[in-house]
C-alpha cells in the first residue's frame, strides 16, 4: 500500500523528519480529533515501511502544544461515556503506535501540555521545554482519570509517590521543575520549536538500525531478566557489527573522522 501526504494535510515529511501536530490553533489547543486521525494514519504507514523517516515530531500548531481533551466537546455529546471512550480508543491507537515505532519521538512542549497532552509528552524519547512549559495533569479538574497512558508511563518516569502527587494534586508544573524530575529531557532558553526541530533532524541524520535495536532492548528490559537482557544485548550488537552503520561507525573511528551514516 503507497502512502500519500496528501491525504493528511496535516502531517508534513522534511529531512528525513515525520512532523505530526497532534493540537490546532483554534479551540484553546485542545487535543484535535482530525489531527489524532491523521496521525495514526501517518504512523502506520512508517511502521509499514510506506514512509521513510528517521525521526518523529510531535508538535502543537498554537501557542500550547496540547491543552488537553476538548472538554465543551463531551459536554455537547448526547452520550458522554460513549463519546469520550470513542475518542480514548482514537488516541490510544496513536500512542500503541507511537510505543512500536523503531524511530526517536521527539515532544516540542512549547507552552502547556495537559492531560492528555501531558500524557503525549510522556510517549515521546526526547521531550524538549523550556521557561514557558507548564505541564498539568488536568483530569481531576474536570472530575476525571487520566488516559492516554499516563498512569502507567507517569510513575515508572518519577516514582508512585510523585505521579501520585501530580495526578491527583493537579498543580502545574513549570518547565524548570519538569527537566529537574526527568519529564523533560531538554530544557531550552531559546525557542522550544527550533530546538525540537534541530534534535529531530539530527537523530534523523544518525544510525537508524542502532535506534532502533536500543529501543528495542529498552522495551524488552521491562519484562526481560537480567540473563536474558545480556543475552539479547550481546545478539544485537553482534548483528549491528556487520550492519553498514555498524561498520561505517566503527571504520570512522578508527580513521578519526565523522561517521556518514546511511540514514538506515
Amino acid at each position: 500500500m503507497t502512502f500519500d501526504l496528501a491525504d493528511t494535510p496535516l502531517v508534513t515529511l522534511s529531512e528525513g523528519v515525520l512532523t505530526l501536530p497532534i493540537s490546532l490553533e483554534g479551540k484553546g489547543n485542545s487535543l484535535d480529533s482530525d489531527a489524532v486521525d491523521q496521525a495514526s494514519v501517518a504512523l502506520r504507514a512508517l511502521l509499514a515501511g510506506d514512509i521513510e523517516a528517521g525521526a518523529v515530531l510531535l508538535v502543537g500548531l498554537g501557542a500550547n502544544f496540547c491543552a488537553g481533551g476538548n472538554v465543551p466537546g463531551f459536554a455537547a455529546a448526547p452520550d458522554r461515556a460513549e463519546h469520550v471512550r470513542e475518542l480514548a480508543d482514537r488516541l490510544h491507537a496513536v500512542v500503541r503506535q507511537l510505543d512500536e515505532l523503531p524511530v526517536p519521538i521527539v515532544a516540542a512542549v512549547a507552552g502547556w501540555a495537559a492531560g492528555a497532552g501531558a500524557s503525549l509528552v510522556l510517549a515521546a524519547d526526547f521531550s524538549v521545554g523550556g521557561p514557558d512549559t507548564r505541564l498539568l495533569a488536568a483530569y481531576p479538574g474536570i472530575g476525571l482519570s487520566p488516559d492516554g497512558g499516563m498512569s502507567w508511563r507517569l510513575p515508572r518516569a518519577i516514582g508512585q509517590g510523585a505521579a501520585r502527587a501530580f495526578i491527583v494534586g493537579n498543580e502545574p508544573m513549570d518547565g524548570a521543575r519538569a527537566y529537574q524530575l526527568g519529564l523533560l529531557t531538554t530544557f531550552v532558553e531559546g525557542d522550544v520549536r527550533e530546538a525540537a526541530r534541530e534534535l529531530a533532524v539530527r537523530l534523523a541524520a544518525g544510525p537508524r538500525e542502532s535506534h532502533a535495536a536500543a529501543k528495542a532492548l529498552l522495551r524488552a528490559s521491562e519484562s526481560a531478566t537480567l540473563a536474558e537482557q545480556l543475552d539479547a544485548e550481546r545478539d544485537s550488537i553482534a548483528r549491528l557489527a556487520v550492519s553498514p552503520d555498524g561498520v561505517e561507525g566503527v571504520d570512522a573511528f578508527v580513521a578519526k573522522r565523522t561517521p556518514e551514516f546511511g540514514g538506515r
